[in-house]
């Protein structure tokens, strides 16, 4: 019998994150491991009218080409991906990694190599999407794999996936709305705010928003989701930070990072493990020093550290950062073939000031800060 949290979650994926409409062209990319909720997506896709294009992923073929590929075989964008990039409505991504750790042996300036030559057609994809032009939605299908690295049982995992999403729940889309009322009230807060302030454990961080664009994210990108988030001023980032949690990118994790930024740019890195690889990263362009991307996590649902970012970087009481891509509907303008989202825990000792006035302290704005 089918999990009825995985129909829930098929249902407000087509109806809610992306509304997909009679005629509407809708490209599903999927893992293989994915197939159940490619099922539930396809059957209400098909409901709403859409026309569904599905791509299933072997992510062992992936990383073929980047442990046995020349450096010309890495560097070849399909015709294919510019082509659905320019024609779909909408973009439903669907990840089920049956190995995490699977490019763990890949060498950094390959994996680099990669994410340099398919930077532009991710520019085009995010161009279109900061336009209306183009809809979408990424989420992650419960695996073994996954559920090893948050240090759950399958059964454990499924229930913290889908309790994030409020799958578990009654009315799934009327939390989410409820949901995205609250962080509007975060994002008008916060519009009219020129710097700020994170000060934590080994972290003082100053950093120019004057501007810019905060986003309310309530599942209609990201699913789960619940952040609101910003692209700060390039040049602006100022200070030190020290990353609660362990980072993952591409399948190798670094942990311990400790960020110095002066003039918007990162001078000074160090990690406690894979600090050849987080170099090599940030390396990558001369984009990839900068913070593309600030943000507070605000899903009170989601309170443990799994090692996804999709959730780690939603914890309610944490901020992240991403070295690298800016998000055009923000008003940032980085450019990078990187976007590497990395969360620091306010929840204890942590403190956020904006333009000078203590608005945040352990995890939470204060009492009357959003009235």
């Amino acid at each position: 019998m089918p999990d009825s949290r995985l129909q829930r979650l098929g249902e407000v994926l087509v109806d809610y994150s992306t509304r997909v409409a009679q005629d509407e062209l809708v490209f599903v990319d999927a893992h293989r491991a994915a197939a159940p909720l490619i099922r539930e997506v396809y059957k209400n896709i098909l409901r709403a009218g859409g026309r569904p294009l599905v791509r299933i992923r072997l992510e062992e073929l992936n990383d073929t080409l980047l442990s046995e590929g020349s450096d010309e075989q890495i560097e070849w964008v399909n015709p294919s991906s510019w082509d659905l990039v320019e024609r779909a409505d909408v973009l439903i991504a669907l990840e089920a990694y049956t190995n995490t750790k699977r490019l763990s042996n890949i060498e950094p300036a390959r994996q680099a190599r990669f994410g340099r030559a398919h930077q532009a057609v991710s520019d085009r994809f995010l161009e279109r999407a900061a336009a209306g032009e183009l809809r979408w939605v990424g989420t992650v299908l419960p695996t073994n794999a996954a559920a090893q690295d948050a240090r759950m049982s399958l059964v454990e995992y499924e229930d913290f996936v889908y309790r994030a999403g409020f799958l578990d729940r009654d009315d799934p889309v009327g939390e989410w709305r409820a949901f995205g009322e609250e962080l509007e009230r975060v994002s008008a807060f916060l519009s009219d705010k020129g710097q700020l302030r994170v000060v934590g454990d080994d972290t003082d961080l100053t950093l120019a928003v004057a501007g810019r664009i905060w986003i309310p994210a309530a599942g209609d990108v990201n699913f789960p989701d619940g952040e609101v988030f910003t692209g700060p001023i390039e040049t602006s980032v100022e200070g030190s930070i020290r990353f609660t949690y362990p980072a993952s990118f591409h399948g190798r994790e670094v942990q311990d990072v400790r960020l110095r930024f002066e003039g918007g740019e990162v001078v000074e890195v160090t990690a406690r493990r894979g600090e050849d690889f987080l170099r090599e990263m940030i390396g990558m362009d001369d984009g990839a020093r900068r913070v593309g991307e600030f943000a507070f996590g605000m899903n009170e649902a989601v309170t443990e550290f799994t090692g996804h970012p999709l959730f780690d970087e939603k914890i309610g009481g944490t901020v992240h950062l991403a070295l690298g891509k800016s998000y055009p509907e923000t008003g940032g303008r980085n450019e990078s073939g990187l976007h590497w989202d990395l969360v620091c825990d306010l929840r204890t000792h942590g403190e956020v000031y904006a333009d000078g006035e203590l608005v945040y302290r352990d995890g939470k704005f204060l009492d009357g800060v959003l009235d």
